[in-house]
């Protein structure tokens, strides 16, 4: 999901979170984000939406970053910060990447065979932040995903008027980053990825160097 801010992708994803524990009894989902307070955030959604469900199972626990329904479903909210202490879950019936423009590759990578025995989906949902990273890769890439674009002119909460104020606010490339799912390039970014790509080609032989710093042929 590549959405503009305050569309609503995470209470969207919340309600899938919720959606994946209700009616698939001992299923795991887990919640990742690049930070503690962005994990809880997202759980939170997900708390609330369960509180309004007046004859859902009551939870055996249910923690700020965590809960666990009585049909043996749980769902576990991680931050980002360190790819070792994400390690130790097995059987992911869903694993949902918050702000994945953010989150570093190595703990997406870490996460991924979480879901070998389970078959589990994927489910990453972001504003853009750069030309770089596994959410542009995949949401660029030729994977079998589902993808979805929300810019900020398909959400009615978001008023025109208030993007015609945010575009004479932020920079160009920030509004269109922002609100309208653009991958920008990197501030400070000497060249553009279209340069980069430009001048690699497949018909000049790489030059090899040995461990002296002598061409090698």
């Amino acid at each position: 999901m590549n959405c503009s801010r305050q569309s609503g992708k995470s209470t969207v994803a919340g309600v899938r979170a919720l959606h994946e524990a209700l009616y698939k009894p001992g299923s795991l989902t887990l919640i990742l984000a690049p930070a503690e307070r962005q994990a809880q955030e997202l759980f939170s959604k997900v708390a609330a939406f369960y509180r309004q469900l007046g004859h859902a199972p009551s939870p055996d626990s249910d923690r700020k970053t965590g809960m666990a329904l009585a049909n043996d479903s749980r769902i576990e909210a991680l931050p980002g910060s360190n790819e070792r202490t994400i390690r130790g879950f097995s059987g992911v019936d869903l694993l949902v990447v918050d702000e994945a423009a953010r989150v570093l590759d190595e703990l997406y990578y870490a996460l991924r065979p979480m879901l070998a025995v389970s078959g589990g989906a994927v489910m990453m949902l972001s504003t853009p932040a750069g030309k770089r990273g596994v959410f542009y890769e995949e949401w660029t890439g030729s994977g079998p995903w589902e993808r979805y674009e929300v810019p900020a002119t398909a959400c009615p909460r978001i008023s025109p008027e208030f993007l015609k104020d945010e575009r004479r606010s932020l920079p160009e490339r920030v509004y269109r980053q922002e609100y309208f799912c653009s991958f920008e390039e990197a501030e400070g970014q000497v060249f553009s990825e279209a340069a980069i790509q430009a001048a690699i080609s497949e018909e000049v032989e790489p030059i090899h160097f040995d461990f002296e710093g002598a061409m090698a042929s």
